[in-house]
């Protein structure tokens, strides 16, 4: 599915961004174009990328050198 109509961009190179590190929209932005243009498509843009950002895990330093 087409996202940003202005750029050609779709949910599936959304994803793949997201994959290869986008983990911001201003990131997604400079490797896609997403949003560059008339900004309609930013909330589902969003939306998609915050879906297919893997979780990272808490850093808790304290927590682990106390285990």
């Amino acid at each position: 599915m087409y996202v940003c109509i202005c750029n050609a961009v779709t949910e599936r190179s959304i994803r793949q961004a997201a994959r290869e590190g986008a983990h911001t929209f201003a990131e997604l932005q400079r490797r896609t174009g997403c949003g560059d243009c008339c900004g309609t498509c930013e909330d589902l843009a969003r939306e998609i990328l915050d879906s297919a950002v893997p979780a990272r895990p808490l850093d808790l330093p304290l927590l682990a050198a106390a285990a």
